[in-house]
Order: C-alpha cells, then sequence, then structure tokens
C-alpha cells in the first residue's frame, strides 16, 4: 500500500506551501472493488445456477403439460421456492460482502491503525493512503445494505466489519457518510438524513481532521443533524431537527440541544417550539398519574385473581 513520492508538487506563492495532487491508488482500489463485488457473487451464483439447473428446469420450465404445474408436487415445490431461493442467495451475497470487507478493513488496520489527529495532504504518508483506501472499500458494502430491500443489516454490516461499533437496540436511518471510526451506544435513534462523519477537510485539497465520533446511551437525534469529527453525546441526549456540532464538541448528556452550532434548550425555549403552555404541562402530568393508577389497578386485580 506504501506508494513512492512521485506526487506532482506545486508551489503556493501567497503561502509559500508545497501542494501535492492526491495519489488515487487505482492500482489498489480497481482490484479491491473487482474481488468485493464479483467475489460476494460466486458462493449465490453456484446455489442459483444448481437450483436452476437440477430442480427448477426439469420439473417446472420443461413440463409440457401446463395443467400438470399446479397438480404435480415437485412442479409446484419448484414453482414456488424460487422467490425463497432469490431471497435468500441475495442474503448470502450480502454476507460476502461484508466479509470479505471485514478481511481486507483488517489487513489495511494492521498496517495503520486508524487513530485521531490531523491527516496533512501535502506530505506523502502510509496514514493518508490508507485513509483514501478505506474510504473507498466501505462504498459499495454501506450501499449494497443500505439501498437495498434489508437496509436493516446495515448495523450488523458495520459491527460485522468492524468499521463502526453500534450498540443494541439503536436504530439508524438513511444517513450521510457515518460510515467509519463512529462509536454508537445502546437504545438510541438517529433519524433521516444524518451527517455523522469522523473526518473533515480544511478547505480545498486542505489538512484532513480525523477524530473518533462517540454517541453514547438512549441518545435520540432527530433529522437533518450534523456531527462533526470528535464530537461526543453524552447519555440521555436528544437534538432537535436541523441541529449541528462543531468538530471536537464534548456534550455532558441528559439535556436537549437545538442550533447550529447546537447549544441547550432549556424548558421556556422547548415550550416555545412545541407551542405548548403551563395548562398544557398540567394536563399531560395529571393525564399521567391517571394512567399511572389505572395501570397499577389492573396488576394488582390481576394479582388478587391470580392468588384466589
Amino acid at each position: 500500500m506504501e506508494t513512492k513520492e512521485t506526487e506532482k508538487e506545486t508551489v503556493d506563492p501567497a503561502n509559500n506551501l508545497i501542494k501535492e495532487e492526491i495519489n488515487l491508488q487505482l492500482h489498489w482500489y480497481l482490484p479491491v472493488f473487482f474481488v468485493i463485488y464479483f467475489g460476494s457473487f460466486l458462493v449465490p451464483a453456484i446455489i442459483f445456477m444448481m437450483f436452476i439447473m437440477l430442480f427448477y428446469l426439469p420439473f417446472f420450465l420443461e413440463v409440457r403439460n401446463f395443467i400438470s404445474i399446479f397438480t404435480n408436487l415437485p412442479s409446484l415445490i419448484a414453482s414456488l421456492c424460487l422467490p425463497l431461493i432469490i431471497i435468500v442467495c441475495y442474503l448470502i451475497h450480502l454476507f460476502f460482502v461484508a466479509l470479505i470487507t471485514r478481511w481486507f478493513w483488517g489487513i489495511s488496520e494492521k498496517r495503520s491503525p486508524s487513530k485521531s489527529g490531523i491527516i496533512p495532504r501535502n506530505i506523502p504518508s502510509k496514514t493518508l493512503n490508507f485513509y483514501h483506501f478505506r474510504s473507498f472499500t466501505i462504498k459499495y458494502p454501506k450501499n449494497a445494505f443500505s439501498r437495498g430491500p434489508f437496509p436493516w443489516l446495515l448495523k450488523w454490516m458495520f459491527n460485522f466489519t468492524r468499521t463502526n461499533k453500534i450498540g443494541k437496540g439503536t436504530v439508524i436511518e438513511e444517513q450521510l457518510a457515518g460510515d467509519r471510526f463512529i462509536e454508537i451506544g445502546e437504545n438510541s435513534y438517529l433519524g433521516t438524513n444524518q451527517g455523522i462523519t469522523s473526518h473533515a477537510v480544511e478547505g480545498i485539497f486542505g489538512n484532513i481532521s480525523f477524530a473518533k465520533v462517540k454517541i453514547g446511551n438512549n441518545v435520540t437525534s432527530a433529522g437533518f443533524n450534523c456531527f462533526g469529527p470528535g464530537v461526543e453525546t453524552g447519555n440521555n441526549s436528544w437534538w432537535l431537527p436541523m441541529t449541528g456540532a462543531t468538530k471536537y464538541n464534548i456534550l455532558k448528556g441528559n439535556n436537549f440541544y437545538f442550533g447550529t452550532p447546537l447549544r441547550k434548550i432549556f424548558k421556556r425555549r422547548v415550550m416555545d417550539y412545541l407551542q405548548v403552555t403551563e395548562e398544557d404541562l398540567k394536563k399531560a402530568e395529571e393525564l399521567n398519574n391517571i394512567l399511572g393508577i389505572s395501570k397499577s389497578n389492573k396488576k394488582n386485580k390481576k394479582e388478587t385473581s391470580f392468588n384466589d
């Protein structure tokens, strides 16, 4: 993965800085993509063709009597099993996509582990090369899972490939970036079009700020929110829509946040945002108390009837 210093150098007369063109490393990107894409189809293609040639073709396609297709048990089973076989083969394809990605990811992490810091782009380095390599490697697996018929498997893919760490009970909607160096706790919800990124480029072809994003337990984030590199969100946090956290923000949690850049939101601000009054809050509290009393009464009745 290491490359020679063959990049073209240009000098910026204003800042007297040496700028170098990015090494595309196509000799690594293209083979990796072909191995992930075609390698993941190899086993499911064999299974599918075996089903077609050994079962579907003789018992369904080559049957000359149209009525016997619906009366003959093997023909009926062959026709009904085709959609099931397609789904199974597709799931096997996704599994091998994640498996091969995990293999490449593990090799890259052994050669150059991911760590927080600033990656200069005007200095050829192994860290920079592996940063771009991992960015390219995870693109197809993420789209294969999130754009397919089983988008809820995306969380499993991140945990299996070890690109991210996501806790149990956490729900992730369709998001931007959010494909690596992110740690999310348990029972959190991240709404649609989240922008969770562990990296940010400082201007055009500038240095790269690379830092892990940490989101705690029981964090609820509405749609169109943004988490910058190095952002840490404590437990029991609530983000209102269109809230953004700049780089390296550390939030203690147990609070509501809104705005860009984000800030705490207090009771009066929440009331104005939700357009509720003190009377509405009192009614809601009384209703919760009534519901709590009714639930406790039902529970007591069940216990007494069980004892009798």
